[in-house]
């Protein structure tokens, strides 16, 4: 059974489109706590923190009821949208927002997605997990930007979509009109590589 340790409707909605049976349990886990320079290598330690935070709060009383024991990989995600060696996250609010696409505009910048995925047996009886391996990775995708005028980034920016998306856009909504092309995995852009977890998630079963 997978578990996704993330609230985020994008990448629910891309395991839900490929028909990838899951449970969606958020960890709640502080992002704040974790500093580092290295954008991929935050937005790795971010998304181990995610799902190693769950593992150790899972209980049998988030799983279904005839669950009893078995094989749980639970996935971890982060992603950060890295500009000219700049971190971008959620804007602010949507003065920062058009600054940013005032920058971003006709140029390119890198979206990181940390995944970790951690493979264990539940056992209901003892209601613990007990982890077999935790596979760790940063996928990287850079993305182009149209050349857009002023006026185009004010609409964008009054949606306030950008205002809810790392790096202040997102390509499956309104802003998915405004990337020129994408170099690398497509989906990680939303959040989630389906090529690397298609190749990891069913590694013990293989």
């Amino acid at each position: 059974m997978l578990i996704l340790a993330s609230a985020s409707q994008s990448r629910k909605k891309l395991l839900e489109n490929c028909q990838i049976e899951f449970l969606q349990i958020s960890s709640n886990f502080d992002e704040s706590l974790i500093k580092d320079e290295n954008i991929p290598n935050l937005a790795l330690e971010l998304s181990f923190q995610k799902a190693h935070s769950l593992s150790q709060n899972i209980q049998k009383t988030l799983l279904p009821e005839d669950f009893n024991y078995g094989l749980l990989e639970i996935l971890g995600c982060d992603s950060i949208f890295e500009f000219k060696g700049k971190a971008f996250g959620k804007p602010s609010n949507k003065e920062e927002a058009f600054i940013r696409w005032e920058k971003m505009s006709g140029e390119f910048g890198f979206l990181h997605t940390g995944h970790t995925l951690i493979i264990g047996n539940f056992d209901a009886n003892y209601n613990m997990f007990k982890i077999t391996e935790t596979i760790k990775e940063t996928v990287s995708s850079r993305v182009y930007f149209s050349k857009l005028e002023d006026w185009e980034i004010k609409s964008y920016v009054d949606t306030r979509e950008p205002l809810y998306c790392a790096g202040g856009f997102a390509l499956e909504g309104i802003g998915g009109k405004y990337i020129e092309k994408i170099e690398g995995c497509f989906s990680n852009v939303m959040g989630l590589s389906l090529p690397w977890l298609r190749k990891n998630l069913y590694k013990e079963v293989s």
